[in-house]
C-alpha cells in the first residue's frame, strides 16, 4: 500500500510507518496527478484541493483530510470516481476555544468590553460553536445562537441572524465554508450585513476567510459600523489583504486550532478513519508530554493568557506578512 502525506501533519510518522509499505511525505502544495497517481491513500491538509484535475486516472481509493472543514475536497468528484474521504470533526474545538478565550480577555482588558455585561453571538453552532457557547457561559455573557440548519430540523434556542445583528456587542463566526445552497456561508457577512448591525460590534472570524467579504469589513471598520475585528482567517490566503490587517485588532495567520492537543486529535482521527477503510487493526499510540503546570498562574484568567495570547502571533504577521505560509505551517504547536 501506498499513501502520500501532506508533511506538515505532526505525529503520525511512526505511526503510519507501522500500518503502509511505503509512505510519501510532501508539502500540502506538491501533490500532483503525476505524484498521486499510483498511490493507494491521500492524508492532506487544506492546502490540497482533491478534485478531479488531481485525481483522474489515480488509483487513490481513500482521502483522510485531518482538519475539520473538507471544502477542499471535491466531494461529488469523489462519489462519482469511488473514493472514499474522511475529515476530522471537533478535533481543534479545544484549541479554538482557547484562542476565544484568550481574545475575549484583551478585548475585556483592552477595549473596555465587561464580559459579564455582554452579548455574544455565536454564528454555526456545531463541536467549535457549542464549546464557545459554554465559555461564553463561563464567562458570565449572555449568548445567542445562529444556526440555521439546526433551527430547521425543529431544535430550539436559535435566533435567526438579524436578531443577532440587532443585539450582540460581539460575533464570532464558526460555519463552514459552503458556497451555494439554502445554507450558503460565502459571505455571509456581507455590506448589507454590517450596514444592519446597530451595536458597533467586535467581529471575530476563526472559520472560514470566505465566510466574510473583505471589501465589506474595510468599510464595515473604515465607517465605524463595527468597533473592531479578530481574524484568524483570511480571503486569498496566503496572499492576504495587507489594509485589512493593519486595521484589525488581531489578525492571526490561520492557526486558531493549532495546538498539540487539537492535532493529536485530528491525526488519531484520520488514522483511525484509515484503519476502517482499510480493514487494519488500529494498532498505533500517540502520546504527548504533559506540561509544567506550575509554571502558570493561578487566577484562570492570568494563566489563559499566560498560555496563549494572540498578540504574540499578530506580531509575527504584522512584521512579516509575506510569511503567512511559513508562520502557519511550521507554527509550534501550544499545548492547551
Amino acid at each position: 500500500m501506498k499513501v502520500i502525506v501532506d508533511n506538515k501533519i505532526p505525529y503520525i510518522r511512526e505511526a503510519l510507518s507501522r500500518l503502509a509499505d511505503e509512505v510519501i511525505y510532501l508539502p500540502g502544495h506538491d501533490f500532483t496527478p503525476d505524484i498521486v497517481k499510483d498511490a493507494d491513500a491521500l492524508i492532506i491538509r487544506t492546502r490540497t484541493h482533491c478534485n478531479r484535475q488531481l485525481l483522474e486516472g489515480s488509483r487513490v481509493r481513500f482521502i483522510g483530510t485531518a482538519t475539520i472543514g473538507f471544502d477542499h475536497i471535491d466531494t461529488e468528484y469523489c462519489r462519482e470516481a469511488g473514493i472514499a474521504w474522511s475529515n476530522c470533526p471537533g478535533c481543534n474545538a479545544g484549541a479554538v476555544e482557547q484562542y476565544l478565550h484568550s481574545v475575549l480577555l484583551l478585548l475585556q482588558q483592552e477595549k473596555g468590553i465587561r464580559l459579564d455585561q455582554a452579548c455574544l453571538g455565536i454564528v454555526g453552532v456545531g463541536h467549535v460553536g457549542s464549546r464557545i457557547q459554554h465559555l461564553g457561559e463561563r464567562l458570565g455573557m449572555r449568548i445567542l445562537l445562529n444556526d440555521p440548519p439546526r433551527a430547521d430540523r425543529g431544535e430550539k434556542g436559535f435566533a435567526d441572524l438579524h436578531t443577532l445583528a440587532q443585539e450582540c456587542d460581539i460575533l464570532t463566526f464558526h460555519t463552514p465554508l459552503i458556497r451555494e445552497g439554502s445554507y450558503a456561508t460565502y459571505h455571509l457577512a456581507d455590506k448589507s450585513f454590517f450596514k444592519s448591525l446597530t451595536h458597533r460590534p467586535f467581529i471575530i472570524n476563526t472559520s472560514r476567510g470566505e465566510v466574510i467579504d473583505t471589501g465589506a469589513i474595510l468599510h464595515a471598520l473604515d465607517s465605524k459600523q463595527i468597533a473592531g475585528a479578530v481574524l484568524d482567517v483570511w480571503e486569498h490566503e496566503p496572499n492576504i489583504n495587507l489594509e485589512l490587517l493593519d486595521k484589525v485588532f488581531i489578525g492571526t495567520p490561520h492557526i486558531a486550532g493549532y495546538s498539540a492537543d487539537g492535532k493529536a486529535n485530528a491525526t488519531r482521527m484520520v488514522l483511525e478513519a484509515f484503519c476502517r477503510f482499510f480493514q487494519l487493526p488500529a494498532n498505533f499510540q500517540i502520546t504527548l508530554p504533559v506540561p509544567d503546570q506550575s509554571l502558570f498562574d493561578a487566577d484562570e484568567d492570568i494563566r489563559t493568557l499566560q498560555q496563549y495570547n494572540p498578540h504574540r502571533d499578530c506580531d509575527s504577521l504584522r512584521a512579516q506578512p509575506a510569511l503567512f505560509e511559513h508562520l502557519r505551517g511550521d507554527y509550534p504547536l501550544r499545548r492547551e
